[in-house]
């Protein structure tokens, strides 16, 4: 009865068709694009930081995750919402320092405003 179980739970996982991960810092966001039992597709998001407890021999290494997960219904308002939150910031605060991965682009392109850019993310189902 317990095999049945877990192959019945292993069957019920969400099939990973794409996946991206994006390193930052100490954090890499992962995006899965899955699909359900019904084969709708889906984005999964997931943030994993690293954490280290205590000090060298007697150190714990260990991973924080947080996961959203994202319809297609929801894409619009989500992205519309992003591009808000992210102006926001920029009109508040001014764009980020770009890291060491960024600075091969011409400062130009790093400079240019966010009111003046589109953060586009096509995904087609």
């Amino acid at each position: 009865m317990e095999e049945f179980k877990k192959k019945s739970a292993a069957e019920g996982d969400k099939e990973i068709v794409f996946s991206k991960a994006i390193k930052a810092g100490k954090r890499i966001y992962y995006l899965d694009v899955k699909k359900n039992r019904k084969d709708e597709m889906f984005l999964a998001i997931t943030e994993s930081k690293k954490i280290v407890n205590g000090e060298g021999e007697d150190s714990q290494v260990s991973f924080e995750k947080h996961k959203i997960f994202l319809y297609k219904e929801d894409f619009e308002k989500f992205m519309g919402g992003l591009q808000q939150a992210i102006q926001f910031i920029a009109d508040e605060q001014g764009l980020p320092e770009p890291r060491a991965e960024e600075k091969d682009t011409p400062v130009e392109e790093q400079t240019e405003s966010l009111s003046e850019q589109e953060i586009k993310i096509d995904i087609d189902f």
